[in-house]
């Protein structure tokens, strides 16, 4: 992917970006790659009557992972407050989808694989969150001696 090399080169970054976030980026999209495909191999199982929770959970997870990709891309102003929630939906929703799958990964090779994408996602998320979740905490502190920084210009958690 080119998250990295787009969000650094865009004018409000400067070079300076969250290698946490950008992880947590590409991780979203190719979950939301994998939650979809997963559900359409689910549609094509002989016995698809008893999977349509496992398709459910997969398609809102892969809504919930390509939102959270594109509202973490944006760089224009700044909403970390949304971005933080949405990294707390992403989380929840990428455990839940993992949950489900697991239970089908025995029989299922694309429940298996959704699962793992699913759990590394949620990790990514967890992670970014916290990247700029001490920043965030440390703006309050000093807003009234310091100017806004935006989420773009955070340290990096590696």
């Amino acid at each position: 992917m080119h998250a990295q090399q787009m969000i650094s080169s865009h004018p409000h970054v400067q070079g300076g970006t969250n290698d946490a976030l950008i992880r947590c980026i590409e991780d979203c999209y190719d979950c939301s790659q994998t939650c979809t495909s997963c559900a359409d191999a689910c549609l094509g199982e002989a016995r698809v009557a008893e999977l349509v929770q496992c398709i459910r959970t997969c398609l809102d997870c892969a809504d919930v992972c390509l939102t959270t990709g594109l509202v973490s891309t944006r760089r224009t102003g700044s909403n970390e407050n949304l971005i933080a929630a949405q990294l707390d939906a992403c989380e929840t929703a990428c455990r839940l989808c993992a949950e489900e799958c697991e239970q089908h990964a025995e029989h299922m090779e694309h429940c298996r694989i959704c699962a793992e994408t699913c759990r590394r996602c949620e990790r990514a998320c967890r992670d970014a969150r916290q990247s700029f979740g001490q920043v965030m905490q440390d703006r309050k502190s000093t807003r009234l001696n310091s100017s806004h920084i935006p989420l773009s210009r955070m340290p990096s958690s590696a």
